[in-house]
């Protein structure tokens, strides 16, 4: 299996080549835009946006999961996503869907959706055996820590990073049990579900001993609270720190970084890609 690969219901994604995935929300209360985007046209242009910036691939999410956040119900879920996925998937780039609901899955997968990001990495009931039954979308499993309603206060404890590998291994190991291809599977550490400002830092630094479990790693550190802890800065001034753990997050494994500001991001990459092409071509 080529690990530098990425199989979508519609795309193959070279991942030779680090990839930006553009983050569109589409709740009230997401704790960086929440209520930014309101509305298909709205989302819907904010999703053109970030395809000009550069954008490979956009994440819509229907339920803002930052800690503390309410559950969103399925229907108020399905009302939000579905009619902005139905035009997403026109534009071109794969759409990939942050959900955990089954039925939101299913009916985003109906649509043409070709990635399910879940940060329960399909453990809700029937999760799984929607994404095995289809014939090739994506998947991104995410580790996290306790649920979102509680899991600043319930942090990990010991080293993270065997704790991390050894559930995102064994999450990708039963779903491929189900039939899931190898090359359909990317694993996120998931930076900020439960863990400690220490502990996301140790993550991001040893992010080498997860991407050595064979799978591309998507890293998710976009205006995090981590972020403003060690910089100060409030979620609305955390552009710098973001592209910063982004190009971080590449160097130390990272295939796919989910970020808000798009086009810093991808001038931050190319960058990181010209040194990289021409320190090859020096040695």
């Amino acid at each position: 299996m080529n690990m530098q690969q990425w199989q979508t219901s519609r795309f193959l994604l070279d991942l030779e080549r680090p990839l930006v995935m553009g983050i569109v929300n589409i709740t009230p209360d997401s704790f960086s835009d929440g209520g930014r985007h309101g509305g298909v046209s709205g989302a819907l242009a904010h999703c053109e946006r970030l395809i000009r910036e550069g954008a490979h691939i956009l994440d819509i999410g229907g339920e803002s999961t930052r800690p503390g956040s309410p559950a969103v119900g399925l229907e108020e879920e399905l009302a939000r996503v579905l009619p902005l996925v139905r035009e997403a998937v026109k534009l071109g780039v794969p759409v990939s869907v942050d959900t955990y609901k089954t039925e939101v899955m299913q009916a985003v997968l109906e649509l043409g959706a070709d990635i399910i990001n879940d940060i329960w990495a399909l453990r809700q009931p029937g999760a799984a055996q929607v994404v095995a039954s289809h014939a090739q979308c994506g998947v991104c499993l995410m580790h996290m820590h306790s649920v979102p309603q509680s899991m600043h206060r319930e942090h990990m404890q010991g080293d993270v990073v065997p704790q991390v590998r050894a559930f995102l291994q064994a999450a990708a190991e039963g779903l491929q049990a189900l039939g899931v291809a190898r090359e359909r599977i990317v694993l996120d550490a998931g930076t900020g579900f439960g863990k400690t400002v220490a502990q996301n830092f140790t993550l991001l630094a040893r992010g080498a001993e997860l991407a050595a479990l064979g799978y591309p790693l998507l890293a998710g550190w976009s205006r995090k609270g981590s972020l403003g802890e060690v910089t100060g800065l409030p979620v609305d001034q955390r552009l710098v720190p973001s592209v910063a753990a982004a190009l971080l997050s590449v160097e130390h494994g990272a295939r796919i970084v989910r970020v808000h500001d798009v086009r810093e991001t991808v001038a931050a990459l190319q960058v990181w890609q010209a040194m990289r092409d021409n320190g090859a071509l020096a040695g």
